[in-house]
């Protein structure tokens, strides 16, 4: 029987390795999504644009929506929009886990195909539309305010961390929902209550302080206040919780992984 490497060095190895398909079947999902549409690729620019013209309407002219310090309306629209990219990016990888080994069962069979790979895919696919909203997003701002600040370059290290998070429970979801088909149905709610509970539709501070620690708890909160300090506040990140976020996030991925790599070996007995 194969044995599969599932060491801090073998889940590195392999990115590494299988960099140039990771990439192309990456390429291959975000062009399969918009196939046959008339204007394929170019949704994933109008999409975000859709996106937040709807937002815009909805949270100023209707609801009259304020954020602390925050008087323009348009304004309000660019910071729920910002929050709403860190969370679709994590809620789009997350949701797909449980279904990309019972999606890909083709694989399952090939003793030779990487199958850890399955969720750099899927991360590479929603990494490219994220791309396109925080481009939109900017656009907007630079509109609105006429100039961008500098510290929208250091958005990457921001996402880091949430990424190797996003990558070690989808290596764990991925393996626990092909042997419980319930987890796919489940996790759906799970995401859906994260969005209410981080900070996109309101701040941290709307929060009841009793229950304030709980509502850090959630990995998506740290990630989406420090999102919009660099992107739409230019203020410098908090870089030492950015390091113990990242070092938490390299740990999750790699127990993700090695789960990952002790469950494969049944994948074919159960699909």
């Amino acid at each position: 029987m194969q044995k599969f490497s599932s060491s801090p060095a073998a889940m590195v190895q392999s990115l590494l390795k299988n960099k140039s398909l990771i990439y192309q079947m990456s390429k291959r999902e975000v062009v399969g999504r918009y196939k046959g549409s008339a204007m394929g690729l170019l949704w994933s620019f109008f999409n975000p644009i859709l996106l937040l013209t709807v937002y815009t309407f909805v949270f100023s002219m209707i609801f009259k929506a304020r954020w602390p310090g925050v008087t323009n309306n348009l304004e309000f629209a660019g910071i729920l929009f910002g929050g709403l990219i860190v969370y679709s990016l994590f809620s789009e990888c997350i949701s797909r886990a449980p279904t990309l080994i019972l999606s890909n069962v083709n694989y399952v069979k090939k003793v030779v195909f990487p199958l850890e790979i399955l969720p750099w895919v899927s991360l590479g696919s929603s990494l490219f539309h994220a791309a396109i909203s925080v481009v939109v997003l900017l656009g907007f701002m630079l509109v609105l305010r006429g100039d961008l600040h500098w510290t929208v370059l250091l958005f990457p290290f921001v996402l880091l961390p949430l990424l190797f998070l996003t990558m070690g429970l989808s290596w764990a979801l991925a393996s626990l929902g092909t042997y419980i088909r319930d987890i796919g149905q489940g996790i759906g709610i799970v995401v859906m209550a994260m969005m209410f509970m981080s900070p996109i539709f309101y701040p941290a501070t709307a929060f009841p302080e009793s229950y304030r620690t709980f509502f850090y708890l959630n990995p998506l909160t740290f990630v989406i206040e420090q999102s919009r300090e660099v992107l739409l506040w230019g203020h410098l990140p908090n870089w030492q919780g950015l390091g113990i976020y990242l070092f938490a996030s390299l740990f999750v991925a790699w127990l993700g992984f090695a789960w990952f790599q002790k469950t494969r070996r049944g994948f074919a007995d159960v699909l």
